[in-house]
């Protein structure tokens, strides 16, 4: 199934935003981008769609705002960036959706949340509360925190198992890549993208699976890995490129390449 037909058909949708589509050539956030990202969900939710955000950001929200530390690989000031992006992430996310005279409720989570059966039970209530409500959950990895043991490590798992606990129709992820490629795009010129996948973990051990982006924590593996993980669950996920403008329009429309994951 195409990926627009997949959008059409879905209610509940969890949108994945890297850090690469937030941010600009310079690695400060791209205020036009997430409001043009915004505009789109807003759309989607007079549709009649729910949606959920899974947001990365807060490391370069934290280095733009404060503009020191960012040459430090001491995890405390890793952290204590995160800490101080988050507040300027949430900030400009609740400007943008004010002006769709939508709320926006911030959920910070670790490994731990989901293990735990009580924590996961008081997550999914409070996921569905929100949206019934119509408020925008935004979901980012509690990285102030988050040391080794109880740390997600990626925003694509952390979408997945918000997909798999709320019970989404589609997960979408927007990253830097217009889909999956059978080689590297970037170093094969003839490189092919892989427009339908039905078995994420055989295709994984296929091709290229290394490397991470400039921003973004997460590379090719861990969205083979939210794919297997979604699929499971009878979930589609579709993989994009977040950096093209009007990219869900775009991808109602039929209009960009993108790769959908449809499990076996």
């Amino acid at each position: 199934m195409e990926a627009h037909k997949l959008i059409q058909e879905s209610r509940k949708i969890v949108v994945k935003v890297g850090s690469n589509t937030l941010a600009a050539k310079n690695g400060l956030v791209d205020l036009g981008r997430m409001e043009n990202m915004v505009n789109q969900i807003c759309a989607w939710m007079k549709e009649g769609k729910r949606v959920i955000v899974v947001s990365s950001g807060a490391g370069i929200c934290g280095t733009a705002a404060i503009n020191k530390w960012h040459r430090k690989n001491d995890i405390n000031y890793k952290q204590a960036l995160c800490a101080i992006g988050q507040v300027e992430l949430m900030n400009a996310y609740k400007n943008v959706f004010d002006q769709h005279g939508v709320h926006v409720g911030q959920m910070l989570l670790t490994r731990e949340d989901f293990e735990d059966q009580s924590r996961n039970l008081h997550i999914r209530n409070t996921l569905l509360t929100l949206v019934d409500e119509g408020v925008v959950p935004i979901i980012n990895e509690n990285d102030s925190v988050s040391v080794e043991e109880i740390k997600i490590g990626d925003n694509d798992t952390l979408a997945a198992l918000t997909a798999n606990l709320w019970g989404a129709d589609l997960l979408v992820l927007l990253s830097d890549i217009d889909g999956v490629y059978d080689k590297d795009p970037k170093k094969n010129p003839d490189a092919q993208l892989i427009p339908v996948v039905e078995d994420a973990a055989e295709l994984s051990t296929r091709i290229d699976v290394h490397g991470v982006s400039d921003f973004g924590t997460g590379g090719i593996a861990t969205k083979l890995s939210a794919a297997c993980k979604v699929n499971a669950y009878g979930i589609p996920m579709v993989l994009a490129n977040g950096s093209t403008e009007n990219i869900l329009k775009k991808l109602c429309g039929g209009e960009v390449p993108s790769t959908v994951f449809l499990g076996k």
